[in-house]
């Protein structure tokens, strides 16, 4: 992991123009050669397309979406559906059209495969992606003739130390997330500005304002679809539809979950209004989220054991008899969900570590007080933390 500046919340745009990303992505693919190496694999193969999307190739070339990755022989070969997009986007020692093969994906891989020399057993050993379907497993097997394929879930698989690689992000992704962030905050000072002068008044103003205003700042899309629910659907922890034409920020409790990517980088960030008068109940709720908020981030630090954030937020709520029905939160980048995740489901030895870039979410939700959530992007630093969105609770 590349040394991240103490100094990141500022100089984030200079490390995004400095950076050389062809040598960034050259250094990332090598340590997956390594990685290679110590395993005894031959070639990796890594796909991603509308069936099965993998942003492992985003990862390790540059290229935003829909093609083979392989890497063997210590170079890497892009096969991508759109040659033109690939020419701007990818960093890849080869690059061979997918319409070659006819977007067969079997054909793309025998045509590489001629150039492979088997290193350590008679057949090629191909690790395959953990997320391939068992018929295109099949296929493979049917299709490629004198090859081991490994396809594993398991910790010393090559997917899982890559997940592993990918949930401390060097330099160049804190600076893209802070981007992303530092964009996002900016929406949500906008967002509360224009619900107190009454600009926004529905679910749809929120959300298609949110559309509209990450593109004029130069992000690719929302990172997950908006979710704006006013006092009437706030009770769901994701509400159904996403948001519709119902009054948001009227009284009572109006959630909104929502972030934004910036080259490929995800902020996720949830605040709530509240709107009174309140009843008790309503109340209760939210200095409880906030109580949780404010205690768990002391244990958001480098080396400090993620269940140990997820009890004391369990513990809060269960005080008052109540219990969060999610888990505390989850690492975000290329994907919006990611390694590391904070619940009472993780490994007793798991633990923050510095480039972590996690959220911190609790909530309560029921049906007559409706919900609250308040989600913030936490920055693992060699110390502590660094709070990178000004999520809060409203109250108006």
């Amino acid at each position: 992991m590349n040394e991240i500046p103490e100094d990141i919340l500022t100089s984030y745009e200079d490390i995004l123009k400095k950076t050389d990303l062809a040598l960034l992505f050259k250094e990332r693919q090598k340590k997956i050669f390594s990685l290679m190496e110590e395993n005894k694999i031959d070639v990796a193969l890594f796909s991603d397309f509308e069936e099965s999307r993998d942003v492992t190739v985003r990862y390790l070339t540059g290229h935003p979406s829909d093609a083979l990755l392989l890497l063997y022989n210590n170079k890497s070969t892009l096969i991508p559906w759109d040659e033109n997009l690939a020419e701007k986007k990818a960093h890849t020692d080869k690059m061979l059209p997918y319409t070659n093969f006819n977007r067969v994906k079997t054909e793309a891989v025998k045509e590489c495969l001629k150039e492979v020399r088997p290193k350590f057993t008679n057949k090629i050993r191909l690790a395959l992606p953990s997320s391939i379907s068992h018929l295109e497993f099949i296929k493979f097997q049917a299709e490629l003739e004198n090859v081991e394929l490994l396809c594993s879930e398991e910790e010393d698989s090559l997917a899982k130390k890559i997940e592993s690689m990918r949930a401390q992000k060097d330099a160049y992704e804190v600076a893209c997330t802070v981007k992303a962030c530092t964009i996002t905050s900016a929406m949500t000072d906008i967002i509360v500005s224009n619900v107190l002068d009454g600009r926004i008044k529905t679910e749809s103003d929120v959300a298609l304002f949110i559309e509209k205003e990450l593109r004029e700042k130069g992000c690719e899309r929302t990172s997950f679809d908006t979710l704006a629910a006013g006092p009437s659907r706030s009770f769901a922890i994701h509400a159904f539809p996403g948001y519709t034409s119902s009054s948001w920020s009227s009284r009572g409790l109006s959630i909104l979950d929502y972030g934004v990517c910036y080259e490929g980088y995800a902020s996720d960030c949830t605040i709530t209004i509240a709107k009174g008068p309140l009843s008790a109940g309503q109340s209760e709720l939210l200095d409880l989220v906030q109580n949780a908020a404010d205690e768990c981030l002391k244990l958001y630090k480098n080396g400090k054991a993620i269940l140990d954030a997820a009890k004391k937020a369990e513990e809060i709520f269960a005080q008052a008899g109540k219990a969060m029905p999610h888990s505390l939160g989850h690492g975000t980048g290329l994907e919006i969900h990611e390694a590391p995740f904070i619940s009472l489901r993780a490994k007793e030895d798991s633990v923050f570590k510095e480039g972590n870039i996690v959220t911190l979410e609790p909530g309560l939700y029921y049906p007559e007080l409706g919900g609250c959530r308040l989600e913030n992007d936490i920055l693992i630093t060699k110390d502590g933390n660094k709070l990178l969105t000004n999520s809060k609770i409203f109250r108006i």
